[in-house]
């Protein structure tokens, strides 16, 4: 008797701890990105069964604009009191400091690292009209018709441009980067024609590749995707070293106390393990993929080095 009441009152005195650890107003998931594409899908994903983990009202502000910098500006400038977290795009967040001389914000001094949310593989879609089938084909089409062929991104300086001039470094080939403000815009302009290739992340293209509308010639992962299992790999398709993958992830303003982060994080895990955040990411073509915060942190630095090496080499600039 003695045994369950003590565990009883442990089990009473952390959830208390878990409820007065979380900030009184709600907790604003601050987006980077227009609605639609990948960043937009993580935090839907995650936030409608983080606040019924948490039992806090959970809500998502999409802050586009400036390659990112608005959004994460403002929340390296929140209180740090798990009130206002940043939903972080893998470009935004390692491939900005290259990009940007002056940024205003540091991905590691202004940002605590939470959790990982999901990652997304890249697709390589083209409109029906290019003359392709295979990667292979859409490599020598592109090299017998070089600056011919228009290609989108979701914006300058965004894992679709970076992806793509490391894509042509790779192949030999040349292609005119025509950026937009977001997926949508992107993925509009792509089905009209008026831009003919998008390399970017499945939600942004996967309907209309199974509806026929795009053509996906190859996955730059590891695997297959389960939502398009008959598309090969990069590998398989003959160009192994080309692997890109987009993450998304939860960090809060720097200084926020570790034991709010823990419980955010726990909280965030939970989250993603619920059928319904598996089912929405399955859906949407992500994989929802946790990551504590100090295997997190442990990520953005290895991609810092790996992506600033990639930009300077590929000469990219947001001129």
């Amino acid at each position: 008797m003695f045994r369950k009441l003590a565990c009883s009152m442990l089990l009473l005195t952390s959830a208390a701890a878990f409820a007065q650890a979380l900030p009184s107003r709600p907790i604003t998931l601050i987006v980077p990105n227009p609605p639609g594409g990948v960043v937009d899908t993580a935090a839907r994903v995650v936030g409608q069964s983080l606040g019924q983990v948490l039992k806090h009202t959970v809500v998502v502000d999409n802050r586009p604009g400036g390659s990112g910098n608005i959004a994460y500006q403002m929340v390296a400038r929140s209180a740090p009191d798990g009130a206002t977290l940043l939903v972080s795009y893998s470009a935004y967040h390692t491939a900005n400091p290259a990009l940007f001389p002056q940024l205003p914000w540091d991905p590691i001094k202004d940002f605590t690292p939470v959790a990982l949310l999901v990652a997304a593989t890249n697709v390589v879609a083209v409109h029906p009209s290019l003359p392709v089938s295979t990667l292979a084909e859409l490599i020598a089409y592109l090299k017998k018709n070089p600056g011919k062929v228009n290609y989108a991104s979701q914006g300058n300086g965004s894992l679709s441009h970076i992806g793509t001039e490391l894509f042509k470094q790779q192949t030999g080939t040349d292609m005119v980067h025509v950026p937009y403000k977001g997926s949508g815009q992107a993925i509009a302009d792509v089905l009209a024609g008026q831009v003919q290739v998008f390399i970017t992340t499945p939600p942004s293209v996967m309907q209309h590749v199974q509806s026929g509308k795009l053509k996906a010639l190859a996955i730059a992962g590891k695997s297959r995707h389960p939502m398009m299992p008959t598309i090969p790999t990069t590998a398989e398709a003959g160009l192994p070293d080309f692997m890109l993958e987009a993450w998304v992830a939860l960090f809060a303003p720097a200084g926020t106390p570790p034991a709010l982060v823990e419980q955010l994080s726990n909280g965030v895990k939970l989250a993603l393990e619920t059928p319904e955040a598996k089912k929405q990411a399955a859906a949407q073509g992500v994989e929802v993929r946790y990551l504590n915060p100090a295997a997190l942190g442990g990520l953005v630095n290895k991609e810092l080095g790996y992506w600033r090496t990639v930009i300077k080499k590929a000469n990219i600039t947001l001129d």
